[in-house]
């Protein structure tokens, strides 16, 4: 749709404290939100949307309500309600603070309009993100719940918005914001000797990455990183021009830097065979 659509996430590990339920890091926020505004200043035609993941806001209830099983016994239902009561509570916080740096950022709720089957999406309102893009603003999506037509509900993932929104949106590149800087043979955290960072992913060599990668608690560490990259994979495969880079966002810098184009930092995913 765009002459260069980025789909940007901004991670619940980064946005959020996850040892502490319900804590926003707003100063994180608030300079993510400098640099995206500094990025859009210095780039003529960058359009965005942005994700964001639930960090200690939606996954501690969901976790304890089991929501990504769907009805599982007599609460699920306020279980449901709960996850994303928590998880729209930190999408209003970090509209808020976007919009108070200046951006025309718009919430939409995914759960209004998702559809599920067997925990895939397969149905989301496009027109109204579309419209909104023309307009000049900036929609936000979140990872949130969605019915289900297989188990009553699921929970879906920015990741899997994303990649549902591609082709209708046209998006040429996806930056996903963690806390590590892009995809480790190891957790950089745990493991700082150890792990190296993997400079470039493709279809091709992704099954010899992934059994690097299988053995290794890190490529957990920001919730599910070695799913995220499987998926991305996938989504490349199918979508020849698209680009994903995974950065840290907890490196001042960082972001605006792959906004504006960097193609360096972090973790390349692509199709093509290039470095």
């Amino acid at each position: 749709m765009a002459a260069d659509l980025v789909f940007l996430k901004l991670g619940g590990s980064v946005i959020t404290d996850k040892s502490s339920p319900e804590t926003a890091r707003e100063d994180v926020v608030r300079r993510l939100a400098q640099e995206i505004r500094q990025a859009l200043a210095e780039t003529e035609g960058l359009q965005l949307v942005i994700g964001h993941g639930s960090g200690s806001f939606g996954h501690s209830v969901a976790h304890r309500y089991r929501t990504h099983s769907g009805v599982v016994d007599d609460h699920s239902w306020y279980g449901l309600a709960g996850t994303s009561r928590a998880a729209a509570r930190l999408n209003r916080l970090v509209t808020d603070w976007l919009f108070e740096a200046g951006l025309p950022v718009i919430s939409f709720q995914p759960s209004a309009s998702a559809l599920c089957c067997a925990r895939r999406l397969v149905r989301l309102e496009v027109e109204p993100l579309r419209r909104a893009l023309a307009g000049g603003l900036i929609p936000i999506v979140y990872g949130d719940v969605a019915m289900d037509t297989e188990q009553g509900f699921a929970i879906i993932s920015t990741e899997q918005i994303f990649s549902y929104l591609v082709a209708p949106l046209g998006a040429g590149r996806i930056v996903l914001a963690g806390i590590v800087d892009g995809v480790y043979t190891a957790d950089p955290l745990q493991q700082p000797g150890a792990a190296h960072r993997l400079g470039h992913i493709t279809p091709r060599n992704w099954p010899d990455v992934r059994t690097l990668l299988g053995g290794s608690h890190a490529v957990d560490v920001t919730g599910g990183m070695l799913s995220k990259v499987e998926a991305m994979v996938d989504l490349v495969s199918r979508h020849p021009d698209l680009t994903v880079t995974v950065v840290s966002g907890a490196i001042p810098g960082r972001v605006q830097q792959v906004l504006l184009g960097d193609t360096a930092a972090g973790t390349r995913i692509s199709n093509d065979a290039g470095a």
